[in-house]
């Protein structure tokens, strides 16, 4: 028998308890408000220094308005119930959580994609997240020494680091992407907001799903391919990132693990040369290119006379996955239910 599986899961249990009411920030064009300061939980200790990708960033209090350039650090922040003092967000690549939607649609949306330095600026903020370092790049919103000419402090998740190096900001992994790190930043982000035990128990929530995904799932002899995008030159897991994460949760073989960057381009070729069991198809909201939704890249696979005879194709072993889903972040926990959902149900078939 065969099977095709899109399975979508949300943060319902996290989301509701830890959601706190939000109030509208100001768009660039806006007048800045006064605020009244963050009332926390009075268990951070000020002035907070934080270690972060090899600098150290000092905090005198928790900051006011916050600009998060990416959507795992966004939703990390509405999970953590800060959507007060969020005044923008950007680099969207799917809708957000269901049960955080409404505490998003209090904060302002600066672009779908990375913002200028300047849309950012004009937003006033004291705090600047990113979960990828290219943000903080040459060439990309600005370096984070820039931001701190100007007074406002910077973090990089904890993801896109290896040691004191950005991998998006042209660093190369030397270790294995750990749902570790996802809970790190989930602990920083509280601390230096001074609201611990929201990310404690956001962490709780998050390490008990993981536990009951894996619980009945074992995927030894299976081996996968992760497909993020592009039609000509397909972009694969490869063996050091949050895709190849899910595969070893899972127990399966990532075929293309041998492949050191996160998400390296390759081959049609070798995708028949590696003939894995299951393929794992990003759905991207986004229509930058060819083949970003699923029925593109299902269709091409069907269709194309190197992808066709795949037995993975033929026996439509695919398996849909958000593209946040395979980006580190908190939905990693609804890629590995996802894709452990999927594996069982091959299972089942078989």
């Amino acid at each position: 028998m065969t099977a095709t599986v899109t399975l979508r899961n949300s943060l319902a249990t996290v989301g509701t308890a830890l959601l706190v009411a939000a109030s509208t920030g100001c768009g660039a064009s806006e007048p800045v408000p006064e605020q009244t300061a963050l009332v926390g939980e009075g268990e951070t200790t000020y002035p907070l220094t934080v270690d972060n990708c090899g600098q150290e960033v000092t905090f005198d209090a928790a900051p006011q308005r916050i600009v998060s350039l990416d959507q795992g650090s966004t939703e990390i922040l509405l999970s953590l119930g800060l959507a007060d003092r969020m005044v923008g967000t950007a680099s969207w690549t799917d809708p957000v959580l269901e049960d955080l939607a409404e505490a998003n649609d209090e904060v302002p949306r600066l672009s779908d994609e990375a913002p200028t330095y300047e849309v950012a600026l004009d937003t006033d903020p004291d705090f600047v997240t990113a979960s990828f370092g290219r943000h903080f790049a040459q060439g990309g919103v600005a370096e984070r020494a820039r931001f701190d000419e100007t007074g406002i402090e910077t973090y990089l998740s904890p993801t896109d680091c290896d040691g004191g190096t950005s991998i998006n900001g042209g660093g190369t992994r030397t270790e294995p992407l750990t749902v570790d790190s996802v809970y790190q930043e989930i602990r920083e982000l509280a601390r230096i907001f001074d609201v611990p035990a929201r990310g404690e128990e956001l962490v709780d929530e998050l390490e008990a799903r993981r536990q009951a995904a894996l619980a009945d799932v074992d995927a030894s002899g299976s081996s996968i391919a992760f497909w993020f995008a592009d039609l000509r030159t397909p972009y694969v897991a490869g063996g050091m990132g949050s895709a190849n994460l899910l595969a070893t949760e899972v127990g399966a073989t990532n075929v293309f693990a041998d492949l050191d960057d996160d998400w390296p381009a390759s081959t049609w070729e070798s995708f028949v040369d590696e003939d894995p069991d299951v393929l794992v198809l990003a759905d991207l909201s986004r229509e930058r290119w060819p083949g970003d939704q699923l029925d593109e890249k299902v269709e091409f696979l069907s269709t194309d006379p190197v992808t066709r005879d795949l037995a993975a194709v033929r026996q439509e072993r695919f398996i849909s996955l958000h593209g946040a889903e395979m980006n580190p972040s908190i939905r990693t926990i609804d890629g590995l239910e996802a894709l452990a959902d999927g594996l069982r149900s091959f299972e089942e078939t078989e």
